[in-house]
């Protein structure tokens, strides 16, 4: 529960996050969320007293079965680029991601988090209509907090293994700790 209000203080006192997620919130899509490095490296960037978020894209994450075509999802990122394009935008409707990723079908947004590739990016937040923060964490917030990079259980340990050798987050991070018993 502490990790849970920390994060709450850490997005609410972003002005730039708190914006992003109103942008988000007026789409209106279904089981939508903003997570991944959007939230993983703001809070890293906080736990290392970085003044500024390390920010690579914006990831938005949505659950719609009645459309899964990829095309929805770059209208989506079109529309968004002209309300905000200083902002690289990175739209995914959860509900066809499976097939991209060869799993079994998700049933809802928090399902198909729980198949990102580490505990401390399996974390998403968006606004409710009533415009309090609300956190979709599967395996919680303690990994993320304390800097641990662990694989999920539903990802595959050698892509991970990659991942973590090609993100080269320790250069950035050196406070990460790195789950051993999954380093090659």
């Amino acid at each position: 529960m502490e990790y849970k209000k920390e994060l709450m203080d850490i997005i609410i006192n972003d002005e730039m996050i708190i914006e992003t997620l109103t942008i988000v919130k007026n789409l209106k899509l279904k089981d939508c969320w903003i997570g991944a490095g959007f939230i993983r490296n703001k809070v890293w960037d906080v736990l290392h007293n970085k003044k500024t978020i390390s920010l690579n894209d914006v990831d938005v994450v949505f659950f719609d079965e009645s459309n899964i075509s990829e095309r929805l999802e770059k209208e989506i990122e079109q529309r968004l680029n002209e309300i905000n394009p200083q902002l690289q935008w990175s739209v995914k409707n959860q509900a066809r991601m499976h097939l991209r990723n060869h799993h079994q079908k998700y049933s809802s947004t928090e399902n198909a988090i729980s198949y990102w590739p580490e505990t401390a990016t399996a974390v998403a937040v968006r606004l409710n209509l009533n415009d309090k923060i609300e956190i979709l964490a599967p395996y919680g917030l303690n990994d993320l907090f304390n800097l641990i990079v662990k694989p999920t259980p539903n990802f595959n340990i050698t892509a991970f293994q990659k991942r973590v050798n090609e993100k080269e987050w320790q250069k950035q991070w050196q406070n990460l700790k790195l789950a051993d018993a999954f380093l090659p």
